[in-house]
C-alpha cells in the first residue's frame, strides 16, 4: 500500500474527523443525518393511515413500496453524488435514454433483449463519465454540465425517435428473443401471500444495502465524505479526487440504466419525452433524506426514506380522494421542513 493512501486514510480517520467522535447515544440520534425525514416519514404514515381507509390495505403497501423504488433507485445514486458535493440534472431524461438505446437498436438489429440491455448499460456508464470528466477537468459547476447533458438528451431522445419510428414512442419489442428473461429480472413479481412485490423493491433494498456498507466501511466511503467535505483537503492527503467523482457520476448512469430497464420491459414501449423533471425529484428526495445541498452529509438509508415519503405522499392523496394537486403542495412542504430542520440540526450540533 502506498505512502499516500496510508496518510490519507491516517488523515480521514483523525480525531478532527467529526464522525468517529465519540458521543453520548442521544447526541449520536440527533446528528443522524436521516432523522427529520424518519419523523416525517411517521407523520405521513399515521395522516393517510387516518384519513385513506384504503391505504391500510396490502394492495396499497405494494403500490407504494412500487412507486418508492422506482424513484428510490436513482435518488440513492443522485444522494451520494450529492454527498460528494456534486449534482447532476441529467438523470431524469437518462433514464429514458437508457431505455430507448435498448429499445432502438434490439428493434432494428434484431437483436437479443439482452444484448440491448448490455449496450445501453454501457452508453449510460459513457454519458456518467462524460459528465464527471468534464466537471473535474473544466471545474465548471456540475450544476451546468449536466444542465446542458440534460438539454442535450432530451433533444436525441426525441429527434432520434421521431426519426426512426415516425412518432415520439419507441416500437414494442416483446417478441424478442431474451425479452421474457429480462423482464422478470428487471420488472418481475414475487408474490408473499397477498403480497405483491415488484423485482425494483428488492433491487432498491440491495442498493440501499450496498451503498450503506460502502459509506460506512469501506476506503471509498471515507473518499466520498471527504470530497464532498472539503475536495481541496481531500487532494492534499491523498485522495484520488477526479476519480472519486467520475466514479459517482457512472453510479449515477447505473441508476438512470436500471430503471431505464425495469421501465421498458415493465411496458414495453417508452415514451420519448418521459423523465422530464424527475431529476429535481430525485434531488429533493436527497434533501428530504437528509443529503446536504453543500457535500459532506447525507446517508444511504437516509434516501431510501426520502423516497418512501414521495411514495406514500403520491399514492396517499389518490387513497384518500384528494386532488393530485395537493402533491406539489406537500412535496415543497416536506423539503421546506427537511432543509429547515436539518440546518437547525446541524447548527445545534455543531456547537456541542
Amino acid at each position: 500500500m502506498s505512502e499516500t493512501t496510508t496518510a490519507s486514510d491516517e488523515a480521514l480517520s483523525s480525531p478532527s474527523d467529526t464522525r468517529l467522535t465519540r458521543r453520548s447515544g442521544f447526541a449520536r440520534l440527533i446528528r443522524r443525518p436521516e432523522l427529520a425525514s424518519l419523523l416525517g416519514a411517521v407523520v405521513i404514515f399515521v395522516l393517510f393511515m387516518i384519513v385513506a381507509p384504503a391505504f391500510r390495505s396490502v394492495e396499497a403497501f405494494s403500490t407504494v413500496l412500487y412507486a418508492s423504488s422506482t424513484l428510490g433507485i436513482v435518488a440513492l445514486a443522485v444522494g451520494l453524488l450529492m454527498i460528494g458535493n456534486e449534482f447532476d440534472l441529467s438523470s431524469g431524461v437518462a433514464v429514458t435514454s437508457a431505455a430507448l438505446v435498448a429499445t432502438m437498436l434490439n428493434y432494428n438489429f434484431h437483436l437479443n433483449s439482452w444484448v440491448g440491455v448490455g449496450l445501453s448499460l454501457i452508453t449510460a456508464l459513457a454519458i456518467g463519465a462524460l459528465n464527471g470528466f468534464l466537471v473535474v477537468r473544466t471545474k465548471i459547476d456540475s450544476f451546468l454540465i449536466t444542465l446542458a447533458a440534460f438539454l442535450m438528451l432530451q433533444g436525441l431522445n426525441l429527434a432520434i425517435t421521431k426519426l426512426v419510428t415516425g412518432q415520439v414512442a419507441s416500437p414494442t419489442i416483446s417478441d424478442m428473443e431474451g425479452f421474457d428473461s429480462a423482464r422478470i429480472i428487471f420488472s418481475g413479481t414475487i408474490h408473499i401471500g397477498s403480497l405483491s412485490i415488484r423485482a425494483t423493491v428488492i433491487w432498491w433494498i440491495l442498493f440501499v444495502a450496498i451503498a450503506s456498507w460502502v459509506l460506512y466501511k469501506t476506503r471509498w466511503g471515507n473518499w466520498i465524505f471527504a470530497v464532498g467535505g472539503d475536495d481541496e483537503a481531500a487532494r492534499a492527503v491523498g485522495v484520488p479526487v477526479r476519480r472519486v467523482k467520475v466514479a459517482l457520476f457512472m453510479l449515477v448512469g447505473f441508476a438512470a440504466w436500471f430503471v431505464g430497464m425495469h421501465t421498458l420491459f415493465a411496458f414495453d414501449s417508452i415514451q420519448a419525452g418521459q423523465g422530464i423533471g424527475n431529476e429535481f425529484l430525485y434531488i429533493i428526495a436527497a434533501v428530504i433524506g437528509g443529503c446536504s445541498m453543500t457535500g459532506g452529509r447525507g446517508t444511504a438509508v437516509g434516501t431510501a426514506i426520502g423516497a418512501l415519503i414521495f411514495g406514500m405522499t403520491n399514492q396517499g392523496i389518490v387513497y384518500a380522494g384528494w386532488n393530485p394537486d395537493w402533491f406539489k403542495f406537500f412535496l415543497g412542504a416536506m423539503l421546506l421542513f427537511a432543509v429547515l430542520t436539518n440546518t437547525s440540526v446541524a447548527n445545534f450540533t455543531r456547537k456541542r
